[in-house]
């Protein structure tokens, strides 16, 4: 009887515990702060540094700074957190994570399966002691972050891995991409693209013409993005577009004067009044650091401290 009792109890019980654990944060850049400890010029600096680490070596790390992680250990935090993430590459799993528990004075560097023959556990509590614990002593809270990134980016540079792939080196963020989206489907763009699709069509006819064109806006697509997939997708839609575009021309023009008869004539506002059909500034996302985790695991290896 007292038996079921207490496992009663602890079914009761459980739900609550569970729902008391601190919510993992979201993946909003490669460093997310909730507690305003870094300022707008600090997360920029490291964001760019582990941008670079990025691009030349293929790893990732990611700095989060929580107030607490009660009633949770800072390694359970972090390990759920890592999980969630998925820092470093799928199947390399060279990520590590830099946790910072500001009011619990504790931290740990959480490490992917992949560098846990450089960022070993005995190398990152080096890490953490001698390097980052110091200067948050002090109160330096900026510098023994930015401090303790650049020991681990060292261990990381010395470690073999594998290349990024080429990919990576066209790899645009997401603000950069909305910037990208507004000026090819600006006037500008736009203009641009009717002058290739008329001089192809002149030069070549309405088939090899199109295919032409196709091919020239899937390449300056490519270049600017690095995606093949989008490339592919916007020279086929270019292709159809100058094949058909004098049918298209003559079906928008033929509207245009069934409602302008409606109407009893051709109003000058007619054509311009759409707000939906249009690509503004504020159409591209926020600039969020542009970065997710690239599906690495990790099983629990790095180190934690305190101060």
């Amino acid at each position: 009887m007292f038996a079921r009792a207490l496992v009663l109890a602890f079914l009761l019980c459980w739900p609550f515990a569970a729902s008391a654990q601190v919510a993992v944060p979201t993946l909003s850049g490669r460093v997310v702060d909730q507690t305003a400890t870094l300022s707008a010029g600090d997360i920029d600096t490291l964001t760019q540094r582990l941008k670079d680490l990025e691009r030349r070596k293929g790893s990732q790390i990611a700095v989060l700074i929580v107030p607490t992680t009660q009633p949770e250990a800072i390694e359970q935090f972090s390990i759920r957190v890592a999980e969630a993430w998925k820092i470093g590459r799928k199947k390399i799993d060279d990520g590590a994570l830099l946790v910072v528990a500001k009011n619990d004075h504790k931290l740990r560097i959480e490490v992917g399966y992949g560098l846990e023959g450089a960022l070993t556990d005995v190398t990152s509590r080096r890490i953490i002691d001698e390097v980052i614990v110091p200067r948050f002593r002090s109160g330096d809270f900026a510098g023994g972050i930015s401090a303790g990134v650049d020991r681990m980016i060292r261990v990381i540079d010395g470690e073999p891995l594998p290349s990024p792939q080429p990919e990576a080196s066209h790899h645009v963020d997401n603000a950069d991409l909305g910037l990208w989206l507004n000026i090819i489907f600006s006037p500008f763009g736009l203009l641009g693209y009717a002058a290739i699709a008329a001089a192809m069509r002149g030069l070549l006819g309405r088939l090899l013409g199109s295919g032409a064109t196709a091919g020239i806006v899937g390449g300056i697509i490519w270049l600017i993005i690095g995606s093949i997939a989008i490339s592919a997708v916007a020279g086929v839609a270019a292709f159809f577009v100058t094949m058909f575009a004098d049918a298209i021309l003559a079906s928008s023009m033929n509207a245009n004067r069934s409602v302008g008869r409606g109407r009893g004539g051709w109003s000058s506002g007619s054509s311009s009044g759409s707000s939906g059909g249009s690509w503004s500034s504020g159409s591209s996302s926020s600039d969020s650091g542009g970065f997710s985790g690239g599906g690495g695991d990790f099983g629990g290896g790095g180190a934690s401290g305190s101060w």
